[in-house]
């Protein structure tokens, strides 16, 4: 297969200054709700890059499950690699790919925890499985075989009979806190619409267009 048979136009509109709200995050949730509305399957699934201290990047997807006036919002364990390399480096860099609205945003900052009272409170709206796989997954680690997974998981089950499902202790969220988030809007020709929001002293948010 030759991939640049691959290629393809992107039609489906194009991104205006005028268009775009002065506070990124208000701008995201725009787009996000139209991501929604256009059903597209895991719209929430986004690309999480992260380095170690030796400069080393990995990148994976997570959900994201909040965004407001602090960022956005995941959660995790936090003794995977992801949760190791935030510990050493809290730097990071979220992608979220719309394709069928041929849309992308990209964001960088600083990456926290959120407080153990929002882990446990989200944590408890998870279904119960979920729970029950947060206890038995020691996440990135080396694992003999599937059966093990499935005899933890029955030892998890048994463990919180008739109660409660308890948050792990290594288990939560963290926020990344944006100073960086570009809007990407493909267009004909490669000449795709692409605006910066950069934060400026003071919380102010400046916009630029980019060359595509």
């Amino acid at each position: 297969m030759n991939l640049a048979d691959l290629r393809r136009e992107y039609t489906k509109g194009g991104l205006r200054r005028a268009d775009l709200e002065p506070n990124p995050i208000v701008q995201f949730q725009k787009w996000f709700e139209q991501a929604l509305n256009a059903q597209i399957l895991e719209p929430s699934a986004m690309t999480l890059a992260t380095a170690d201290e030796k400069g080393r990047p990995s990148a994976r997807i997570v959900l994201l499950k909040a965004v407001d006036e602090r960022g956005f919002v995941f959660f995790t364990n936090y003794e995977s690699r992801k949760g190791n390399e935030l510990a050493v480096n809290p730097h990071a860099a979220l992608v979220c790919y719309w394709a069928e609205l041929e849309r992308e945003v990209l964001v960088a900052g600083e990456i926290t925890r959120v407080s153990r009272e929002e882990s446990a409170k989200y944590f408890a709206m998870r279904p119960r499985g979920s729970q029950l796989s947060a206890w038995v997954s020691k996440q990135s680690s080396v694992v003999e075989s599937r059966a093990f997974l499935e005899s933890e998981l029955a030892k998890a089950e048994e463990r919180f009979a008739n109660r409660d499902v308890e948050l792990p202790p290594y288990w939560g969220g963290y926020v990344l806190n944006p100073v960086r988030i570009e809007f990407w809007q493909g267009r004909p020709n490669r000449l795709h619409d692409r605006f910066q929001y950069s934060k400026e002293p003071g919380g102010r948010w400046r916009i630029e267009r980019l060359s595509p």
